[in-house]
């Protein structure tokens, strides 16, 4: 397939707003590669090089080579040329890496050229998400969407479920399972403004979780060899032993289990987010949380290595000595997780029947320090990946994950820092971010040292007053609520907002979207 055909598919995705034309576009040109061009190209629409580190950045791109006036480039002669590129190393390597993408510049028209640069540089904004390509995956390859949504949140390799699709159909894609070891997308909550409106959702009986403001983990056993996983399935493993200790401890063989490390102080409260994230937790003594006391394998894997504590909880059990739990109703799943799990791993829980026993539940979550609680459906299987009604989190506050879109340098205090934050909010139609209002509450001077550093290297213009950045970083906005605002495109603004933490463990794609801040604003549930 020649490679202007995919830059032409790619502006013409970018230039559709409607979602069932852009998966028929994406859908047509998924059909039109070679068996051998799929892993290359399927990446491409995503956005995404197959190659994931060149080498390339910023100033490589920045002064490069006139377009070509015919094309000739192909799908799969530019996989080879960026292979080539990312293989370089060693002395003289940043000269024949320029050498090389100069070549490959130099020979791709305008549009080629710009399609490289945004893939390049990271930042290919089309609109065509990791959900629309599934949707044209399943309509080039004329199987169920729900087959390739299922593989592909499996697999986590969308390139891999795209070839699967297209070239063994729905029989590839059933292929695809469960593996111990291969960290999967979690299952996501919705959020509600109260216990009652979250019942509503789920239905009742419910479950009411404690909901721990901790990191996500996602912990995979297989033997002695454990492994442990981020909500965006970064491999963490050698900066918990805590966390190793204590699922080691487990007599089960195979486990995959979900839950949250979190630090606690020595009366066993949660400590803030921001010292659990940076491993700064006291060491504590037996204490409990949501009812459990602290393992004796945490503390005992900390006295050895004279480490803080960060504390495992588990929730959810996806596998189990060799078989899959993940389309079992949570009644059984959570049966299953307590019978492998020490009672002092185990997150609060308690089924309710009713929204004053639920509330009681949310109101002891809240006195206990804790961030709120997650209302369950024991009835639904753990839907991998997917933010649906059968999980409803409710708060005291409001939040928002929010993307840095420009900063203000400070004043005063502030002089020579980075400080005042524009927030957007994602739009998941025009794949676009829209700005909702500004805020510099809540910066410790550490964070304020941190940020500037971060945003002068995400920084794509700087001005003496304004540093517009690429929207990458997410930070989690808490905030009053929303306002009619014709101060911004979105028509409203957030209230009183202040920063809770920044959230790594999030990319822009998973930030909340300018539907959800519609839905607080007119005082709907919020999904």
């Amino acid at each position: 397939m020649r490679f202007l055909d995919l830059a032409a598919t790619s502006a013409a995705v970018g230039a559709t707003s409607g979602r069932r034309a852009k998966v028929e576009l994406l859908a047509a040109a998924l059909r039109s590669l070679d068996p051998g061009e799929v892993p290359a190209g399927a990446g491409y629409l995503a956005g995404e090089l197959r190659q994931r580190q060149t080498g390339v950045g910023w100033a490589s791109l920045r002064d490069l080579p006139p377009p070509a006036a015919e094309p000739t480039l192909t799908v799969g002669g530019v996989d080879a040329a960026v292979a080539e590129i990312a293989a370089v190393h060693g002395p003289g390597s940043q000269a024949r890496r320029r050498e090389l993408v100069g070549r490959l510049f130099a020979a791709a028209t305008a549009d080629e050229q710009r399609l490289l640069a945004g893939l390049f540089r990271g930042e290919l904004r089309q609109g065509a998400q990791a959900g629309l390509l599934a949707d044209a995956v399943a309509r080039a390859a004329e199987v169920p969407v729900a087959a390739v949504r299922r593989a592909l949140l499996l697999a986590g390799d969308l390139r891999a479920v795209a070839v699967a699709a297209l070239t063994g159909g729905a029989a590839a894609l059933a292929g695809f399972g469960l593996r111990v070891g291969r960290p999967l997308a979690p299952m996501l909550a919705q959020s509600a403004p109260t216990v009652d409106e979250a019942l509503t959702a789920t239905g009742t009986p419910a479950v009411v979780d404690v909901k721990l403001d901790g990191i996500r983990i996602q912990v995979h056993r297989s033997g002695q060899d454990i492994a442990v996983f981020t909500r965006s399935l970064d491999d963490i493993t050698t900066r918990l032993p805590e966390v190793v200790a204590a699922v080691r401890a487990l007599p089960a063989r195979e486990l995959v289990l979900d839950g949250e490390a979190i630090g606690l102080d020595a009366t066993g409260r949660p400590l803030p987010f921001q010292e659990t994230s940076s491993r700064a937790a006291r060491r504590t003594t037996p204490s409990t949380t949501g009812g459990s006391p602290v393992a004796p394998a945490v503390l005992a894997a900390a006295e050895r290595t004279g480490a803080t504590v960060l504390t495992p909880y588990f929730f959810d059990l996806l596998h189990l000595d060799g078989a899959d739990l993940i389309d079992l109703p949570g009644r059984e799943r959570w049966a299953a997780l307590a019978g492998a799990v020490d009672p002092t791993l185990l997150v609060g829980r308690v089924e309710v029947d009713d929204a004053e026993q639920a509330g009681a539940a949310f109101a002891a979550a809240i006195d206990a320090g804790q961030e709120g609680v997650v209302v369950k459906d024991p009835a639904a299987p753990y839907d991998a990946g997917r933010r649906g009604s059968a999980w409803v989190k409710v708060k005291p506050r409001h939040t928002l994950d929010l993307v840095v879109l420009a900063v203000e340098w400070g004043s005063g205090r502030r002089q020579g820092w980075l400080s005042n934050l524009h927030l957007g909010a994602r739009d998941p139609r025009s794949g676009e971010f829209v700005m909702l209002g500004k805020t510099f509450k809540g910066l410790t001077d550490e964070l304020l040292r941190w940020q500037t550093e971060r945003f002068l290297g995400l920084a794509v213009e700087k001005g003496d007053w304004v540093v517009r950045v690429r929207p990458e970083q997410v930070v989690e906005i808490a905030f009053d609520g929303v306002q009619t605002s014709s101060r911004y495109p979105g028509g409203m603004a957030l209230r009183f907002a202040r920063v809770v933490r920044y959230r790594d463990d999030k990319t822009a794609a998973e930030a909340d979207t300018i539907d959800t801040v519609r839905a607080i604003h007119e005082g709907r549930v919020t999904g």
